[in-house]
């Protein structure tokens, strides 16, 4: 089976490399060439562990390939995977230019049936739109050539994103059509052996439930956060508040932890969309325009911890954060908390030192691209980011520190040597934006410790 996955970014790579690891002869296709040239050559533009060695092997056995030109494989293609960006528009809706793109050039170049799979996350009605476009296409080049659209949302986590893709919960299928059915029936045969479902359903239920999982685990997120928050202002403490919530089986205890708020590429921007959706239809979406505005404060949390020892000038302090990436094992730091403290923390007039194990490339990325976006600013409006200190190491980070951050729960920062650390600061503040730590053993050892709730 020949399949082709336009977009090389997050979704379509894993995706490729995965659909490749089981057999299926795979072209991933993506305009941008230096890219390509590079993944021709392993060499992979994000971070996800097992990914290069896969990549690697299925290209060493000719199952996974790489081209700027759609026209290379379309013929041969049975079915079409599109896994392009579907970025926020300034109104928080589904920038759709790129989907919508990638059908009309179908529309233009199809020669014989294609079923066409959206793995792109995209509102309600977006296949519609798609159908349409490719419809059209045909109508101006006078022919007659049968197609389907189908809706195949990923629901894979950054850092277990193999794992995820090979072994997953369920895999979400939404068509109809009964070839379509069958096509990825198929495609998707191997993976069965694992004993998981393929559920399939209509078109516009698909692409809700992707919106609809991801605004779900948002909200348990907000909530935690929300309920922490409280726990400070009463005494009470949300860990054993979450393991007394956990164990009632209505609930679960997935997704339960308090902390700096969550990040990344999916939840902020498909919470977003779900609203706007919503109001284009009349409705108003209270509860996810609540779970935002939690989410919202909660990234500036330890900002605020900092304020109420400090005050709002903090010129002369340096505070240390451990933690750049929204999450652990990614380099993504799209909407990390990280990037909301150390503006604040700038704007304060402290200096920062930082590290991450994998996002520091695209971290010192993010904020050249910030600095640029700066200009013609009012100097009172811009943030000074040579105030930023990319360190070395763990302990380089914290070197002549007032305060260590701890923003991304990566495992090397679960058990540091704390003596050395106590003697290369300042002063043995830690705020545990995570909770991984025990603070009865850092209050003997000297520390002067705070966690979230």
């Amino acid at each position: 089976m020949k399949i082709a996955i336009i977009g090389t970014g997050y979704v379509g790579l894993v995706s490729g490399a995965c659909f490749a690891e089981m057999g299926v002869n795979v072209t991933c296709i993506d305009i941008d060439a230096q890219k390509i040239e590079n993944l021709k050559k392993s060499i992979i533009p994000i971070y996800e562990p097992g990914l290069e060695n896969m990549v690697r092997r299925n290209q060493k056995a000719e199952r996974l390939h790489f081209t700027t030109r759609l026209d290379d494989v379309l013929d041969e293609a049975d079915v079409i995977f599109t896994a392009v960006g579907t970025p926020p528009n300034e109104d928080g809706s589904a920038d759709l230019k790129h989907v919508l793109e990638v059908a009309q050039e179908i529309g233009e170049k199809m020669n014989s049936y294609k079923l066409i799979v959206t793995k792109s996350t995209v509102p309600v009605g977006t296949s519609k739109q798609i159908k349409q476009v490719i419809q059209n296409e045909l109508d101006k080049r006078g022919l007659s050539i049968p197609f389907d659209v189908a809706s195949n949302p990923e629901f894979l986590k950054e850092g277990d994103a193999i794992n995820d893709f090979m072994s997953p919960d369920r895999v979400v299928v939404g068509t109809d059509s009964e070839k379509a059915k069958k096509l990825l029936t198929k495609l998707y045969r191997p993976f069965l052996l694992n004993n998981f479902r393929v559920i399939f359903m209509d078109i516009p239920s698909a692409e809700m439930t992707k919106y609809a999982a991801n605004s779900m685990l948002a909200t348990r997120i907000s909530f935690m956060n929300d309920i922490a928050n409280l726990c400070e202002l009463v005494g009470a403490n949300v860990n054993m508040v979450r393991k007394g919530i956990g164990t009632d089986t209505r609930i679960g205890n997935k997704f339960l932890y308090a902390g700096t708020g969550y990040g990344g590429s999916c939840f902020p921007k498909d919470v977003q969309a779900l609203i706007r959706t919503a109001e284009e239809n009349g409705y108003q979406l209270q509860v996810l325009k609540a779970v935002e505005d939690v989410n919202n404060r909660q990234k500036g949390i330890l900002f605020e911890k900092l304020t109420k020892r400090w005050g709002k000038d903090m010129r002369g302090k340096t505070v240390a954060i451990w933690g750049l990436a929204f999450k652990p094992n990614t380099d993504d730091v799209r909407e990390a908390p990280a990037f909301v403290i150390i503006n604040k923390l700038l704007k304060a007039g402290a200096e920062v030192r930082c590290f991450d194990p994998a996002a520091m490339e695209t971290s010192k990325n993010r904020f050249a691209y910030l600095e640029k976006q700066q200009q013609g600013k009012p100097e009172s409006e811009r943030v000074d980011y040579s105030k930023i200190y990319f360190a070395k190491d763990t302990y380089d980070t914290v070197l002549e520190a007032d305060a260590l951050l701890l923003v991304t729960e990566w495992k090397e920062f679960r058990m540091p040597r704390w003596m050395v650390i106590h003697k290369l600061m300042k002063t043995p503040l830690v705020l545990d934006g995570r909770n991984i730590y025990d603070k009865n053993e850092l209050k003997t050892l000297g520390f002067e410790y705070e966690g979230i709730g």
